[in-house]
């Protein structure tokens, strides 16, 4: 791993975003690479005047629209730019990287993914509905393209010594433990397993391999299987625990694939107050 990818937009959860990817840098030795990527956008300009002004009065407000979105641009990077330098200076102290570019956040990162371990974005972005807790526009298009695990900072960092493993047996599960057994990131850390649903051997018997395998790689490890509805389930468990990371599937083994964030998980990054990691 050469990098930890970071991505900000220069909302409210930059900070946080820089001081997840800092500790995720820190444990694998790996530098951070900061990404600013200014989207394409619908501007008047594109629009078919055509039949509803004069010809000559439509070209002056064309050449007119032309010169705003120029301007427009030229603010937009010199933003870019601004977010970028605060970056550098908040990751002081790191090897930092750091890329401005236009177009696609998820086509930027998987320019970039293939020397990286990890993509570090925010929960919501700057234009995101803080209020009703909607969850940022470009959060399920990076899970859904991402071939690497995604970290959804909270919105305030603290020190990681707890995680959970929400683990129902389906294959995101097993390659989220896969990934922590294998992963100088999470050694040292306190693991949690936690099984939702009816007990029967099959869940048992992948509950307890899953915990083996983590147990083999150093880890200390509490597994449980608990009855119940996986949202409060989790939920609860993170507060009663004091958990500082939850580590999930992005969708349930169960569900449709297309469905790339399940309702679970959905709800679980909406509501609570610790970094999610998703595996897909």
């Amino acid at each position: 791993m050469s990098s930890i990818l970071a991505c900000t937009d220069g909302s409210l959860y930059a900070p946080s975003i820089y001081q997840h990817a800092a500790w995720a840098a820190t444990r694998a030795g790996a530098g951070v690479h900061v990404l600013h990527v200014i989207e394409r956008e619908d501007h008047p300009g594109a629009r078919d005047l055509s039949g509803t002004i004069g010809f000559d009065a439509e070209a002056g407000l064309m050449e007119e629209l032309t010169r705003l979105d120029e301007s427009h641009a030229r603010v937009a990077r010199l933003r870019g730019k601004a977010i970028l330098d605060d970056a550098e200076k908040q990751l002081a102290g790191h090897r930092v990287a750091t890329t401005q570019r236009h177009g696609s956040v998820v086509e930027t990162l998987a320019e970039f993914e293939r020397d990286a371990g990890l993509i570090v974005i925010g929960k919501r972005g700057e234009h995101a509905d803080f209020a009703k807790g909607h969850l940022g526009s470009n959060l399920e298009r990076v899970v859904r393209g991402a071939t690497i695990p995604v970290m959804v900072a909270a919105r305030e960092f603290r020190p990681i010594g707890k995680i959970l493993l929400a683990f129902d047996g389906g294959p995101s599960a097993l390659k989220a433990v896969h990934h922590l057994a294998t992963r100088p990131m999470w050694k040292d850390l306190e693991c949690h397993l936690v099984m939702c649903g009816k007990s029967d051997s099959g869940n048992e018997t992948a509950l307890d391999h899953a915990a083996t395998g983590l147990r083999g790689a150093g880890f200390a490890v509490t597994a449980d299987r608990i009855e119940g509805d996986p949202d409060e389930v989790i939920a609860r468990e993170i507060t009663e625990r004091a958990i500082d990371l939850l580590v999930m599937g992005a969708y349930g083994h169960s569900r449709v694939r297309s469905l790339i964030l399940g309702s679970t998980t959905t709800h679980l990054i909406r509501t609570c107050h610790v970094p999610v990691v998703l595996f897909r």
